[in-house]
């Protein structure tokens, strides 16, 4: 089970004029589904981690020839595909069954992913408000590029449930991908505000206006 300091002090913030919205969650919360909801109700900019590391471990680029020497065979995908392709399926299989290789490849892809914020943000200097969609929020202390953090929360049992549903893993598999974040309390006790998922989108516009 991943763990944090209890000091929340440890998680500076954004305190520049511009608003910047961290959107955070545990694995399979709904952050997507809400992050889109969110940014088409008030017309933001939407920037997410997800995307800059499919775009950061694409086939070709520097990172995925470096990602495939460590890995080798294991996580090359078929002959039909690109070179330098990565089977992001068996990638995901070995590095959440080995928290050593998951710490490698989180080291080696966490100051690229906050390169590419670090650029977005620049271009959007001008913006008022800015949507930042960043699942390891906290656990890539990636605090201080937001001015608030909000979380997308639902119950233990209905992140389980929907990840099932989602990825079609195994049991063992799912309960993996859970452990290795922090847990939905330890996010909950530094988030600033909590967006309730365990009913999907039933008070979504409600929230929203609440923040707004």
């Amino acid at each position: 089970m991943a763990t944090n300091p209890k000091n929340s002090s440890s998680f500076p913030r954004w305190n520049g004029s511009q608003r910047r919205i961290g959107l955070t969650g545990g694995i399979a919360s709904g952050k997507s589904s809400f992050g889109g909801f969110l940014a088409e109700l008030k017309g933001l900019p939407v920037l997410d981690a997800d995307r800059y590391s499919h775009e950061i471990m694409a086939p070709g680029t520097q990172t995925t020839k470096k990602i495939l020497k460590h890995f080798g065979k294991a996580i090359e995908a078929s002959q039909e595909e690109k070179n330098y392709a990565i089977n992001r399926k068996l990638l995901g299989k070995i590095i959440f069954g080995n928290s050593r290789e998951r710490l490698w490849l989180e080291e080696l892809m966490h100051p690229l992913i906050r390169e590419r914020f670090n650029q977005e943000l620049n271009k959007l200097a001008e913006a008022p408000t800015i949507l930042m969609i960043i699942p390891l929020l906290f656990e890539a202390n990636f605090t201080d590029l937001c001015s608030e953090i909000w979380m997308v929360n639902c119950t233990k049992k209905q992140q389980y449930e929907r990840l099932m549903k989602r990825d079609r893993l195994t049991d063992e598999e799912a309960i993996a991908r859970i452990n290795s974040q922090w847990s939905l309390e330890q996010k909950r006790a530094l988030a600033d505000i909590l967006i309730n998922n365990e009913h999907h989108r039933v008070k979504w516009k409600e929230q929203v206006s609440k923040y707004f």
